[in-house]
């Protein structure tokens, strides 16, 4: 019984973990700001798109990855960066997405 419940309580912590992760932001920073404002749909998620900047506040499993990255630079433009905080693409991943773009 301790062993059950030890495990329901890693569990639920995990979870907390992983919801608080997924929770955060995908930002993209444009290489050149849009003129009006745009709300495109790039990996399972809603992003607001502004000036130089697009957000997805409550992104998707499948919004931090290139495939939503190449989405989304379809429809706005190249991208400098593309991520969620610490998890953002790096160069080659980045090159790859704005490959999309062209």
């Amino acid at each position: 019984m301790k062993t059950r419940l030890s495990t329901l309580a890693i569990a639920a912590v995990l979870g907390a973990f992983a919801t608080s992760a997924a929770a955060e932001p995908v930002v993209a920073k444009l290489q050149a700001p849009i003129a009006k404002r745009k709300k495109p749909i790039a990996g399972e998620a809603a992003f607001v798109c502004e000036g130089d900047t697009c957000t997805a506040a409550t992104p998707a499993a499948g919004t931090n990855t290139v495939p939503a990255c190449r989405q989304l630079v379809r429809i706005v433009g190249p991208v400098s960066s593309f991520g969620a905080g610490e998890q953002s693409l790096d160069a080659d991943k980045l090159a790859r997405c704005n490959a999309a773009a062209k």
